[in-house]
């Protein structure tokens, strides 16, 4: 007899094993690609600063990519524009979108993809997804990213970070197009 309890036994666990299994794949699939979390007035906590590629929101005249910033593959920021520009190889412009910028600022010139990482506790202690690192000023490390609930940092703060922020979707086409060595230039 103990051998058929030992039997129902595994048949049981072997029978939730499946169903669970099966309500984690069912749970996966409806899931949407991005979570963000709801404000209690009922809209989404994030807001996309994201443009059609080349055009600037709100009006029908493209934002060009800078003339000196180089020519080739490469993301391109904007300090005093507050803009990024993903540019393919023949310099045209796939994606534009603005950002927040950090406290500490990268100096103007041309640097490459460092480091990446999903997800991190960013320097000022917000969770933040998509992070891709460029360079490092005075021990601050400078990098994109976006913060998981959907925040932008305040620009008035007196502490010292690198991460300049985007939207969550602009976020996950940083990821998608700055890889580890990418081509990242800083113009004014």
């Amino acid at each position: 007899m103990p051998a058929k309890s030992s039997t129902i036994v595994t048949a049981l666990t072997t029978a939730a094993v499946v169903v669970v299994g099966f309500l984690g794949y069912q749970a996966a699939a409806s899931a949407p690609d991005s979570l963000t979390p709801a404000r209690k007035d009922g809209h989404s906590a994030s807001k996309s600063h994201s443009d059609r590629p080349g055009k600037k929101a709100g009006t029908s005249a493209p934002v060009p990519v800078p003339a000196a910033s180089g020519k080739g593959r490469r993301v391109v920021y904007s300090l005093g524009g507050k803009r990024i520009w993903l540019v393919d190889a023949k310099g045209g412009a796939l994606r534009t979108f603005t950002v927040t910028p950090s406290t500490v600022h990268p100096p103007l010139g041309t640097y490459t993809v460092g480091s990446r990482s999903v997800s991190v506790t960013g320097s000022d202690g917000i969770a933040i997804e998509h992070v891709v690192r460029f360079t490092t000023v005075d021990a601050v490390t400078i990098g994109f990213s976006a913060a998981v609930d959907g925040s932008r940092p305040d620009p008035g703060s007196s502490k010292r970070t690198g991460g300049i922020r985007e939207s969550r979707e602009d976020g996950k086409a940083m990821w998608d197009f700055a890889l580890q060595g990418a081509k990242v230039v800083v113009v004014a």
